[in-house]
C-alpha cells in the first residue's frame, strides 16, 4: 500500500518542521516534503503527486491562496485535498479561501488535535483516510503534547513546579463566558484581549523574557509583552510625563534565546488605551504593529511566539 504524502508550505522554516513533526509523530508511515513559498510549491506540485498540501496564507511571491486557485484550474489538482494553516481566522478571509476551492480551514494558534482532525477529515473526503489511518500507532505518544508544537499552536505543557497551566487564547475566539468583557464578535487585533493584572513597578525587570525595549520619539521605555501575533504586539508601559501618541513610528527591541539575539522590529502605535479604567491609571496598553516584510524577522517572531508560549510569558496570537 502506497504511503501519504503530504506538501506543507510555509515561510517560516520553524512552522514547517512542526507540522511535519506532528504528522510524522501521529503517522509514523506519512511522508511529508516542504516549500517555503506558493512559487516553489507550485514547481513541486507540477512534477509530482501529493495526496494533501497544508499551506500557510502570507507568503513571498505566490500567496497561499494564489496557489490554491492555481490548483483548482489543474485539471489534476482540481479535488486534492487543500487545507490552508493560517492566522487569518476573520470570517471574511475564511469565506474567500472557501470561494477560491479550501478542502479546510486551520486557524493559528490551533492543537494538535485541531490540525490532525482536518488532515483526515479532508482525506476521508477523497477516500484516502484509511489508508492514512492504517500508518497510524494505536494511541498518541504521551509526550507528543509537551513539545514545541503545543507550545507554539496553544496546546498545554506539563506544569512545572505545581503551577496551573495558563490557557492559550486565541484572538479570534470569542471571550469565555466568565471573562469581564461582554461577549462580542470574533476579534481582529489583539487590542480586543482582556486586560492582564498590571506589573507592580517593583516587579517590572528591565530584561529577561517576556520584557523588551520600546523607542520612541518622545524617548525609550521598558515595557511587558502581554500578547504577540505575527502581526502585532500587545505591550504594557508605565505611564510617565510624555504620553506616547498614537501613529508615532517606534522600534521594539526584543532579546531571547541563551545567546540573548536581539531583535529590532520596526513599527508604529497602532492603538492606546489606558491598562486601569481610570483617569490617573498608572499603566498603558499599547498595541504595537509591525511593518517589516523582512522574512528573518518573520521567522524570528514566529520562534518568539513559540518559546514565549512554552514559558507563560504571554498570549500566543498567531
Amino acid at each position: 500500500m502506497s504511503k501519504i504524502s503530504v506538501l506543507v508550505v510555509d515561510d517560516a522554516s520553524f512552522i514547517r518542521d512542526l507540522v511535519k513533526k506532528c504528522l510524522r509523530n501521529y503517522f509514523p508511515g506519512i511522508r511529508t516534503e516542504d516549500a517555503i513559498n506558493g512559487k516553489k510549491a507550485q514547481a513541486m506540485l507540477a512534477r509530482e503527486a501529493f495526496d494533501l498540501v497544508l499551506c500557510d496564507w502570507e507568503m513571498p511571491e505566490m500567496s497561499g491562496l494564489e496557489l490554491l486557485t492555481w490548483c483548482r484550474e489543474q485539471e489534476n489538482l482540481k479535488t486534492m485535498p487543500f487545507v490552508m494553516v493560517t492566522s487569518r481566522g476573520d470570517k471574511e478571509n475564511v469565506v474567500q479561501a472557501i470561494q477560491a476551492g479550501v478542502s479546510g480551514y486551520v486557524s493559528k494558534p490551533f492543537t494538535n488535535e485541531q490540525l490532525l482532525t482536518k488532515v483526515k477529515q479532508a482525506l476521508n473526503k477523497v477516500g484516502k483516510l484509511d489508508t492514512l489511518m492504517n500508518s497510524a500507532p494505536t494511541k498518541m505518544n504521551s509526550a507528543f503534547g509537551n513539545d514545541s508544537l503545543s507550545a507554539l499552536t496553544g496546546g498545554k505543557p506539563a506544569v512545572v513546579g505545581g503551577a496551573p497551566a495558563a490557557a492559550a487564547v486565541n484572538p479570534f475566539a470569542k471571550p469565555a463566558a466568565a471573562a469581564p468583557a461582554p461577549a462580542a464578535a470574533p476579534s481582529r487585533g489583539l487590542l480586543n484581549s482582556p486586560p492582564v493584572q498590571a506589573p507592580a513597578a517593583s516587579k517590572a525587570p528591565v530584561g529577561g523574557r517576556g520584557q523588551g525595549q520600546l523607542r520612541l520619539p518622545s524617548g525609550t521605555q521598558q515595557c511587558v509583552i502581554k500578547a504577540l501575533s505575527i502581526k502585532e504586539a500587545l505591550l504594557v508601559v508605565k505611564r510617565t510625563e510624555t504620553l506616547p501618541q498614537i501613529l508615532d513610528s517606534a522600534v521594539l527591541d526584543l532579546e531571547q534565546g541563551d545567546n540573548a539575539e536581539i531583535a529590532r522590529l520596526n513599527g508604529y502605535l497602532h492603538a492606546i488605551v489606558a491598562h486601569e479604567q481610570k483617569p490617573d491609571s498608572d499603566w498603558l496598553q499599547l498595541t504595537f504593529r509591525f511593518v517589516d516584510q523582512d522574512a528573518q524577522k518573520l521567522d524570528y517572531i514566529s520562534r518568539l511566539i513559540a518559546r514565549g508560549t512554552a514559558q507563560k510569558h504571554f498570549v500566543p496570537g498567531a
